[in-house]
């Protein structure tokens, strides 16, 4: 028996269709939404983020000066500045709980750390010792009775005393015992300059024979009075008795120098100490004061301590002609003086306990024997010292001869000489200087005789002219000539190889229209030669050297006067005599003139005048003036300007 199917029509079919999808669609709703649902009950709670933890910058400042300290805060003085800092919470000076503010912590040393820059803790270095100075370098110092001290690698020095500024140990006092020595497990890690007093005594570093060195391989010495010869270390010390005139000889292994340093000390004040293994242009020296022989690893130094007036005795001769009128040797005197104090003040060789050398890198001292007029050109200025009008001791530079204008400090091409304002570019005459003791001078014109004359055809013209005005006109060296016939490139290379070596910011070399510095390794034929740039007064401040293949810039008259010097030709003063110039020109102060052939530099010839670098006090300006009839105060204050001079003992 057959079953009979149902068929559905197209628009049955059609609507079943339509109810499926719709179906569908709800189901998935449905299922969407029950997740949603499901979601939102099982949600965990929202994480807050965990706070992020606070890590203090810390600072530790070592071996500050503190000026004041109270309840709140403390000041102090750091690498030359002053500072404030405010206390955090439970700051102590020291395990023992001693407060921070108070006579425990003004001035004196400490370790200071701050926690985001709030005084954190204090550590106060409150050993101190103090004595006579005798040497100081890198690595420690050397006190009387107390041998050498080590020096911290962090050490700071500090002068307490009227000002409040940053030193070193080349500020130290030696030969006295001004300054206070703070320790730290052993080591001197500070300075105290805490007293300024007038120094009576200088201590001069006495070269080897005839210059040839600072240190001696063998000294023989002996007094011309009975002496002593003190020796040994400082818990053991030796004494020995000589008659005058005994010699003793000390080499560099001898047992004298076991205990590091001897002293030579004449039984008498007016005794002298006689060297007789050094040479001097007077012969065998003699020296007042006593003498000290320091044993090092490259020789023996020898060190006259002796008053800074009977220094002068024996340096004045040696810097000014003993038969130079009064009032200039008196001038000479006060420059000497000041000079020299300067360096007591801040020691040239802190490494042996030494102001000054006995040479031309300083003063000459007792080259040429003692004379009457100088020595009491020395009396007679006794204790007289420079200062500028800020109470600052001058720069009391001289230099022998002027051409009859000088320059001025900024031919060194320091940084310091930037700002010496008492030293300046001036003529030389009777007309300005009568007109500066009349108060005559117009201070804007003054200073435009310097700057007119940086005019090249301006120098030309002033070189090449005589005037009978110039304090210097009869002096040989106020013109002179100079002839190269034929350059030496070879010669010339290698004092421009020399002059790059001591500062290579001075001789440079063009690169891309620039000058750069770089080593100098060839030169070639020049092409042209000429003074490019001078500096007030006309002095010769930059030297082109143009060859085929490079172009060369001498920078400081200093350098220019060392490289157009060919080593052979000599100085023809206007006076007639011919004078050798092995290396140093005379001075800056010249008009350059090449000659040429093929466009190639074959010689060149210079017209100038004075000797020396123009800067301060001309020497033979100063005889001259002081024949006129002017005083050693009008001599010195005509060159440096708004100066004065003070007694430093009164």
């Amino acid at each position: 028996m057959s079953r009979k199917r149902t068929h559905l029509n197209k628009s049955q079919r059609m609507q079943l269709k339509a109810f499926i999808c719709v179906s569908g669609i709800l189901l998935l709703l449905l299922l969407f939404l029950g997740k949603i649902v499901i979601s939102l009950l099982h949600k965990e709670p929202e994480q807050k983020p965990e706070p992020e933890v606070h890590i203090p910058i810390m600072e530790l400042y070592s071996n500050v000066w503190i000026m004041e300290a109270d309840a709140e805060k403390i000041m102090v003085f750091r690498d030359g500045a002053e500072e404030t800092y405010y206390y955090g919470d439970g700051v102590n000076v020291a395990a023992d709980g001693s407060q921070v503010y108070g006579d425990l912590v003004r001035e004196q040393i400490a370790d200071i750390t701050l926690s985001d820059g709030k005084v954190d803790k204090i550590e106060v270095k409150q050993e101190k010792v103090n004595g006579k100075i005798l040497s100081a370098d890198a690595d420690g110092v050397e006190i009387e009775g107390m041998g050498k001290l080590p020096l911290a690698k962090d050490y700071k020095g500090y002068r307490i005393f009227n000002i409040l500024e940053m030193c070193t140990i080349e500020d130290l006092p030696f030969g006295y015992d001004f300054a206070d020595l703070v320790l730290d497990n052993g080591q001197i890690c500070a300075l105290l300059l805490a007293k300024e007093e007038a120094m009576e005594y200088i201590r001069v570093l006495i070269k080897a024979s005839d210059y040839s060195g600072l240190l001696h391989e063998e000294v023989t010495v002996t007094s011309d009075s009975d002496f002593t010869v003190q020796y040994g270390n400082y818990d053991n010390l030796q004494y020995e008795e000589h008659p005058a005139g005994e010699e003793i000889v000390i080499g560099r292994d001898s047992e004298y120098l076991a205990g590091g340093r001897v002293s030579i000390l004449p039984k008498v004040i007016t005794g002298k100490v006689i060297l007789n293994s050094v040479n001097r242009n007077q012969g065998i020296p003699s020296y007042r004061g006593h003498m000290e022989l320091v044993g090092t690893n490259d020789g023996i130094a020898v060190i006259n301590q002796v008053t800074l007036e009977e220094y002068l005795y024996s340096v004045v001769p040696s810097e000014m002609p003993s038969s130079y009128p009064e009032e200039a040797l008196k001038a000479q005197a006060i420059c000497a003086r000041t000079y020299a104090y300067g360096h007591m003040l801040h020691a040239g060789y802190p490494e042996y306990g030494a102001h000054v050398d006995d040479s031309t890198s300083y003063q000459v001292y007792n080259n040429i024997l003692e004379q009457e007029s100088t020595t009491t050109a020395a009396k007679g200025t006794y204790g007289q010292l420079l200062f500028t009008e800020g109470g600052a001791l001058a720069g009391t530079y001289y230099y022998s001869t002027s051409c009859g204008v000088g320059t001025d400090a900024k031919v060194w091409k320091t940084e310091a000489a930037q700002n010496i304002t008492y030293l300046k570019a001036k003529a030389l005459n009777k007309s300005s200087m009568q007109r500066e003791l009349t108060g005559e001078v117009d201070q804007e014109n003054a200073e435009d005789v310097g700057v007119a004359l940086q005019d090249e055809e301006a120098f030309a013209e002033f070189i090449s002219v005589i005037r009978e005005d110039d304090f210097e006109v009869a002096e040989g060296w106020y013109r002179w000539n100079y002839q190269v016939e034929s350059i030496d490139t070879e010669h010339m290379l290698e004092v421009l190889q020399k002059r790059y070596n001591a500062n290579e910011k001075l001789v440079l070399t063009q690169k891309d229209e620039e000058f750069v510095s770089e080593p100098i390794e060839e030169l070639e034929q020049i092409t042209d030669l000429y003074v490019e740039k001078r500096g007030v007064g006309g002095i010769a401040d930059e030297l082109i050297i143009e060859t085929k293949k490079h172009t060369y810039k001498v920078i400081s008259e200093h350098n220019i006067r060392y490289v157009l010097n060919d080593g052979e030709s000599k100085i023809h003063r206007q006076d007639g005599s011919k004078v050798a110039s092995p290396n140093l020109l005379p001075s800056g102060f010249f008009i350059l003139e090449p000659e040429k052939e093929n466009d190639v530099v074959t010689g060149y010839s210079l017209n100038g005048g004075g000797f020396g670098h123009g800067v301060g006090m001309s020497q033979n300006g100063a005889r001259s003036m002081a024949k006129c009839g002017y005083t050693s105060e009008q001599i010195l204050l005509f060159f440096y300007e708004n100066c004065y001079i003070a007694n430093v003992y009164e």
